[in-house]
């Protein structure tokens, strides 16, 4: 008794095909990582441009001093930052977010080094929001009492300071503008952290 055999032909790929097709994943993944190292690179820039804005911020204020001169010694007016809580708070404040953003770049090389590695870019996604957090409430603080120093408060019976004391307050309001840099570098920090998780 004969059994009937049926012959199915399946064309063999051929080599140069398979070979074809390696290329084509290793260049998706290399796009995918390429596009995330963009992101560090960008990232290290901008905590760079953060650094010397919040050092900025931090130095101007701690410098910003000024006696009015009178016809005696004895007799003198002087405006100095550790006159007010609040700029004393901005100085501190600012110059630990500073601080931070410097023992920050070792971990964004680590992100532009292996950048698809999920646990430093959700450290860095923490702390930037803290220091978020922290140099927006300096800088708004600080940004209050500059409003005071300028316009004063007539209800309260607050005089603005600022026709006397003008390099005083040319200083701080200078020291916020910077600190308000700041805060938006490392808003955009944030966003990048963000945006680089959700590929992952």
């Amino acid at each position: 008794m004969k059994s009937d055999s049926i012959a199915v032909d399946v064309p063999a790929e051929s080599s140069s095909a398979i070979k074809g097709k390696a290329p084509l994943l290793g260049l998706a993944h290399t796009g995918s990582g390429g596009y995330k190292r963009g992101l560090s690179i960008f990232d290290f820039l901008l905590r760079l441009a953060a650094i010397v804005a919040a050092l900025a911020a931090a130095a101007t204020m701690g410098t910003s001093d000024e006696t009015l001169p009178f016809f005696t010694q004895f007799l003198q007016f002087q405006a100095s930052y550790d006159d007010l809580p609040t700029f004393q708070f901005f100085v501190i404040a600012i110059a630990m977010v500073a601080g931070y953003l410097v023992l920050s770049l070792p971990i964004s090389v680590v992100t532009i080094v292996r950048p698809l590695a999920v646990a430093p870019r959700l450290l860095l996604l923490v702390l930037d929001t803290v220091a978020l957090v922290l140099s927006t409430a300096a800088a708004s603080a600080a940004a209050a009492i500059v409003y005071l120093a300028h316009n004063g408060n007539q209800n309260t019976n607050w005089l603005a300071i600022c026709q006397q004391f003008g390099d005083f307050c040319q200083k701080t309001s200078g020291s916020v503008v910077s600190a308000f840099a700041s805060v938006t570098f490392i808003a955009i920090l944030v966003v990048i952290s963000g945006v680089s998780l959700k590929g992952s």
